[in-house]
């Protein structure tokens, strides 16, 4: 298991994660809600990577190391 870079969460506004973006910061976004919510949804981000909010814990591995994780919900 490799070992994780931890830091206290803080929320961000989209306007944030927008600048951060266009200063070059490398993100990886993670898509939490539930799996009908997500169904029924009309928005998905591209690339996101899906893990249900109750998972994130089972999938810490499957997370990028060398990016800002940015989770998102309804």
């Amino acid at each position: 298991m490799k070992e994780m870079k931890a830091t206290a969460p803080t929320r961000v506004t989209p306007e944030e994660v927008i600048e951060r973006m266009q200063r070059g910061e490398e993100v990886a976004f993670v898509d939490t809600r539930n799996a009908t919510t997500w169904a029924e949804s009309d928005s998905k981000l591209p690339h996101a990577i899906r893990i249900p909010h109750d998972e994130v814990d089972k999938h810490l591995d499957e997370l990028p190391s060398n990016r800002t994780i940015i989770t998102y919900c309804t």
